[in-house]
């Protein structure tokens, strides 16, 4: 295997870009704790916040959004983007790096143009349908495309001819045995071992109709059995009220980064459809109600689709969602283990979970043909 001594791993702004990259950061230094790892990011985005407190080194560029509109900011994107790329390529040479390994968002840019200039091998990974601009661009340079999700392959021509790596997720979610750490976790939540469980979250702002629609259904939820572990949202606007003397445990946080024993507790997720969203609760063999994001290009109908296609999930409208909806069509779900277990093994049969050996494998594989 071709020695690799320096990696530079770029992707920010959101975290669909910045989990996936610390996950495989992660992996690489299971395997090689001398190997050194170097991030790059800007102030604005999330990265800022989350790289450095993993342990890693997070190195700053001028890296911008491109306009999407004829204006100032347009006319100035060239001299950007050029400033960007130098600095970028100045410290990739600082830090002496083998490959560059690209997460997407605007960030990425600079580190597919300096990896070019300066002849470095880049591996780009995508699990978005439709791919963001940088690694659409990045494409033009490099045919090191790793895909996150097989179906992908089918659908988006461009990614055709890509290798689908899976997508790298951090070791207490890919290594996650639900029934084995399940009564812990209840238990650690302060819910009951034994009750079927929907798990609810949405975003970092909460969202606010799934909010409503089960908190609305509290009572009947209850009254039925099922306990729920419901994640409001850390920057949510409106306020939450749960029902006072429920026959069941409902419980409620602003945030948990313990993702893994919220899905440890769950039965049934009640969830958006993000990229990375599906590949954890997939991989875990969860069960989910997905419900999209109703606006934008409706990136995450398609990236639910397959999942509902296979048996893994329904998909409800956020324009449907009501405590009516919830309790017609999730509480029998819930009241039935058999279809519980049937659904859980086809979301597990769509996900992966080794997808950050085998992006370290493509990785190493890119280096040696380069």
């Amino acid at each position: 295997m071709t020695p690799i001594r320096s990696v530079v791993l770029a992707g920010g702004g959101t975290g669909g870009h910045i989990y996936p990259l610390l996950a495989y950061a992660d992996c690489l230094r299971r395997h090689d704790p001398n190997i050194r790892i170097t991030c790059i990011g800007t102030p604005k985005g999330l990265e800022a916040d989350i790289i450095p407190k993993h342990g890693y080194d997070l190195r700053m560029v001028p890296a911008h959004q491109l306009p999407r509109k004829v204006n100032m900011d347009l006319l100035l994107t060239p001299t950007r983007m050029a400033k960007a790329r130098k600095v970028t390529r100045d410290l990739l040479d600082e830090v002496a790096a083998d490959v560059v390994v690209g997460f997407g968002g605007y960030v990425s840019v600079p580190a597919y143009m300096a990896a070019k200039a300066r002849k470095t091998p880049m591996v780009i990974f995508e699990f978005n349908d439709p791919p963001g601009f940088a690694n659409k661009l990045a494409m033009r340079y490099s045919d090191n495309l790793a895909i996150g999700f097989e179906h992908l392959t089918r659908t988006v021509p461009m990614l055709a001819n890509g290798t689908v790596t899976g997508v790298p997720l951090r070791r207490d979610i890919s290594t996650l045995d639900r029934d084995e750490q399940r009564a812990a976790a209840r238990r650690h939540f302060g819910l009951d071992p034994y009750r079927p469980t929907l798990f609810v979250f949405g975003a970092s702002q909460g969202a606010r109709s799934i909010n409503n629609a089960v908190l609305g259904s509290a009572r009947a939820l209850t009254d039925a059995g099922i306990q729920v572990l419901h994640v409001i949202g850390a920057r949510r606007d409106d306020p939450v009220e749960v029902p006072q003397e429920l026959a069941a445990p409902y419980i409620t946080m602003p945030f948990l980064s313990d993702m893994h024993l919220g899905y440890a507790a769950a039965d049934l997720v009640m969830c958006r459809g993000g990229a990375m969203t599906c590949a954890e609760v997939a991989a875990v063999g969860l069960p989910a109600a997905y419900v999209p994001l109703p606006w934008g290009n409706k990136e995450q109908y398609r990236n639910v689709r397959p999942i509902v296609d296979s048996g893994g999930g329904l998909l409800v409208e956020d324009g449907d969602l009501s405590p009516e909806l919830v309790v017609r069509d999730l509480i029998p779900i819930l009241l039935d283990s058999t279809r519980l277990a049937k659904m859980g093994a086809s979301a597990r049969a769509f996900g992966r979970t080794n997808g950050d050996e085998s992006l370290r494998q493509f990785m190493y594989e890119a280096v040696a043909k380069a």
